[in-house]
């Protein structure tokens, strides 16, 4: 069986879904080839030549990269252009955008997919959580570009001329993101402090040396999924948590915004009002920019200075600003994957139907959309 791995068209995407150490244990799996577009990791610093000394195949396109290919490893779901030269019955792995209406076109199209972002929140499928490996990334990044935008030091400098503050930094959501946001910040040596809905997040926090900040109710202590997502909060508990939070932002330096909720436009945390509040110089990273933003003003893909000279950093694909080292991790989550669901005797993926990783992430397979949350209902 033949795996192809694609260079990645969409854009300002940087990472690539296979690394030669993957490609490596790929071929250790008893793959006939594993074939690499050409050019596919340069933007992740990876030339072809370091793929054809893991093994690979580098072909000059994606069509000839596709050709004859049982397995299609992607970051990000395949263009318009790439989707019609995929194989029929070829297994297609990557983070799909998952909806109905894609669900459906891979169905028609008889390409089994399987969309790793909507894996499932259990242990055994931790080595394969590409949100968490990608979001680990994304707040350590969303700090060092705070850290670069900001007009003064993070630490504490006490020098012969004087005396420098440490960074007052404040982080809202502490799932994966913003725990990493957290322990970067105190490491660069910021005074740190952080706010999240989930009643488990209280004690995360504080773990790491942040001080926590926010609204606590009957509300917030059911505010967490079975997945360990935040849920949706009603309008009432967003006032009063605004309302501790406002005065609390007015005060800080940076302020790094990480809040998503699973499949839903990101919350709005921070109005004009707020951002309007905050010194000179000032700084906000919205990590949460792809899904629309936590801030008011945040405009996706770019830096804002508003009126009152805060700075908006309201880039997009904050793993793929850090491409080698998520390349790296992503290629993992997806060895992982089909390592787990690797029968040695076929030499071929085989994926139970019954498992729960499998039900978890399949979007469509044999022509059929098969996702509880995108298949037809059925007749009673």
């Amino acid at each position: 069986m033949r795996l192809a791995v694609l260079k990645e068209r969409r854009a300002a995407e940087t990472r690539v879904a296979a690394t030669p150490e993957t490609v490596k244990k790929l071929l250790g799996l008893g793959l006939t080839a594993v074939v690499v577009e050409t050019g596919a990791g340069l933007a992740s610093g990876i030339p072809d030549e370091a793929y054809r000394e893991a093994g690979a195949e580098i072909a000059p396109d994606a069509a000839a990269a596709l050709a004859g290919a049982g397995i299609l490893l992607k970051v990000r779901a395949p263009t318009e252009e790439e989707l019609p030269q995929i194989p029929r019955g070829a297994l297609l792995i990557g983070t799909l955008g998952a909806d109905e209406a894609a669900a459906r076109a891979y169905a028609e199209r008889g390409i089994d997919a399987a969309a790793m972002e909507l894996l499932p929140r259990i242990t055994r499928a931790q080595s394969m959580d590409v949100l968490s490996s990608q979001a680990n990334l994304a707040g350590y990044r969303a700090v060092i570009e705070a850290a670069a935008a900001y007009d003064k030091a993070f630490p504490m400098m006490i020098t012969a001329a004087g005396t420098i503050p440490a960074a007052s930094v404040f982080v809202m959501g502490a799932g994966v993101a913003g725990l990493q946001a957290i322990a970067t910040a105190r490491r660069l040596g910021a005074r740190v402090s952080a706010t999240d809905v989930r009643p488990a997040a209280k004690e995360e926090i504080k773990s790491l040396g942040a001080t926590f900040v926010g609204h606590e109710d009957e509300e917030s202590r059911a505010a967490q999924t079975a997945g360990g997502y935040a849920r949706q909060m009603s309008a009432e508990f967003l006032r009063k948590q605004a309302e501790v939070v406002a005065g609390h932002i007015a005060k800080q330096d940076i302020v790094i915004t990480t809040a998503l909720v699973q499949g839903r436009t990101a919350p709005k945390l921070v109005s004009e009002e707020m951002v309007a509040s905050m010194k000179p110089g000032s700084v906000i990273v919205d990590i949460a920019a792809d899904a629309g933003g936590n801030v008011a003003l945040t405009k996706p893909g770019e830096l804002v200075v508003t009126a009152n000279g805060v700075k908006i950093l309201g880039y997009t694909n904050w793993p793929g600003r850090i491409p080698a080292a998520a390349s790296a991790l992503y290629a993992r989550n997806l060895l992982t994957f089909l390592s787990t669901f690797w029968d040695k005797e076929a030499k071929a993926p085989r994926l139970p139907e019954e498992d729960e990783i499998v039900r978890g992430v399949m979007l469509a397979r044999g022509g059929q959309v098969v996702h509880p949350q995108f298949a037809p209902a059925k007749a009673a």
